[in-house]
């Protein structure tokens, strides 16, 4: 039996609409995180394929489809809302942590804009591994508890895919787009409902929303920053794909870089770069200044309201900045704001030379870094340098993973998934979850692609 305790389906009515999963046809067990079963105190046996797929609704659930709007690439959208997934409810784990239990690709809501609500296998299987590497890496996200094919077909621009439905498990759902789907209908009874379950919920500290805005800049400030020391590109950072717990959430075109370089971008959608990787920091200011404009009209005087919301968003830059450089003077075992021009110098010569981010990294510890540059002489005296600070090779073996999501084996592993061998997905999954162990039967997993393997386009596909 799974303890459900359901506040969100508490909420005044407009913030969802009650909705059930829609029943596939022939659903089957993909994959099951049965250390995340353990760690949220559910019964790994409760946790049944009807369950997972959507076909049976588990005793105390109350699905819904939650409302939000959102600016998408800056254009603003009044209502996007859950229109592929569903809330089944939130547990509580054994201690205290909440969470949301959701269903991806689970069927048509009220907010699916004419859409089938479905998912494919290849966006599930990617969520899945993903967001499991990230957790792994200590960076906040949402989860993969599960993921079942249907038995269904999916119908896309390729043709007809297997679908597949993704158990997600999140601290919460709520987004910054949620609080824009109060504001611009003028709705000062639920931003204030919101903000105050936001506040309960996730910062029982802040004393208003005032300072909920500076919990919320503190926590995207480093999680952006974590990203950027991961070489991840999120692709779709919208306000709707923000949340207000600060983890990261909705992996659709994000990838890993291979070749470093920061105006990378792999969303077939990001036509303009807005996304890449070195304006994921900029966005996330942009971001933060729509969910600032929201709770203005809850702080009081609008002039000074203004002036305070307006300050408490230009707090990101230097907190980002300083967990920059922590996380970057970690990968180097260095104090990262003592030396920042080194770590600068060392991200120019892997643009200028083309070499492969996370294998640069890894390769300090070892000795084999020099091998990522064609200007070995370059690097040498750069790692002189280096080398003469004496760097901390235990904090180096922690902000390093040797092994990373890369999008070739990801696309591998979908591939032979559709065709209905799970043994790649598994093995590189148990790979990335282990993402600093030195292992030699996981060596491949660890290389760059070659120019044949290489993946330049990644897609939202669900």
């Amino acid at each position: 039996m799974i303890r459900f305790d359901n506040s969100y389906a508490r909420m005044p009515q407009g913030f969802f609409a009650r909705v059930d999963p829609t029943p596939v046809t022939a659903p089957s067990l993909l994959a099951l995180n049965g250390p995340l079963a353990d760690r949220l105190g559910l019964d790994r046996d409760a946790l049944t394929v009807d369950m997972l797929a959507g076909n049976a609704i588990p005793q105390g659930a109350s699905p819904l489809a939650q409302a939000y709007a959102g600016h998408q690439f800056g254009g603003f959208v009044p209502q996007l809302g859950d229109g592929r997934a569903v809330l089944l409810g939130e547990i509580v784990a054994p201690d205290g942590a909440r969470f949301d239990l959701q269903l991806k690709g689970s069927g048509p809501t009220p907010f699916s804009r004419r859409g089938d609500g479905r998912a494919w296998m290849g966006p599930v299987l990617r969520e899945y591994l993903v967001s499991e590497f990230m957790a792994a890496m200590g960076v906040p996200t949402t989860r993969a508890l599960a993921a079942v094919a249907t038995g269904d077909q999916v119908w896309r621009e390729q043709g007809g895919l297997p679908g597949a439905v993704l158990t997600r498990v999140a601290a919460s759902h709520i987004r910054v787009g949620t609080f824009q789907y109060f504001a611009v209908r003028d709705r000062k009874d639920g931003l204030a409902a919101l903000t105050d379950h936001v506040i309960a919920r996730h910062y029982p500290d802040a004393d208003g929303p005032l300072a909920l805005l500076d919990r919320v800049v503190a926590a995207q400030a480093e999680t952006i920053a974590q990203w950027m020391a991961l070489g991840f590109i999120h692709g779709v950072m919208n306000t709707d794909n923000m949340a207000i717990s600060g983890e990261t959430i909705d992996y659709g075109p994000c990838a890993f870089m291979d070749i470093y370089h920061p105006n990378t971008v792999f969303s077939s959608i990001d036509r303009q770069g807005r996304y890449a990787w070195a304006n994921q920091p900029q966005i996330a200011v942009w971001n933060l200044a729509q969910f600032a404009t929201c709770l203005i009209p809850l702080m009081g005087d609008e002039e000074a309201a203004v002036e305070a919301a307006t300050t408490a968003v230009h707090r990101f830059a230097p907190l980002y900045q300083a967990a920059w450089l922590r996380r970057f003077g970690a990968k180097l075992g260095i104090d990262g704001a003592a030396h920042q021009p080194l770590i600068e110098s060392l991200l120019q010569m892997m643009a200028e030379q083309q070499a492969d981010f996370t294998r640069v990294f890894a390769g300090l510890s070892d000795g084999t870094a020099g091998d990522e540059f064609t200007d070995r002489a370059a690097f040498d005296v750069w790692a002189h340098d280096w080398r003469a600070l004496s760097p901390d090779r235990a904090a180096m073996a922690q902000a390093n993973p040797r092994r990373i999501p890369r999008n070739h084996r990801v696309e591998e592993a979908i591939a032979s998934a559709v065709a209905g061998d799970m043994v790649p997905f598994e093995r590189l999954f148990d790979a990335i979850t282990h993402p600093r162990d030195m292992r030699d039967d996981w060596a491949d997993l660890a290389h760059a692609p070659t120019v044949a393997q290489a993946v330049r386009q990644t897609f939202c596909g669900t």
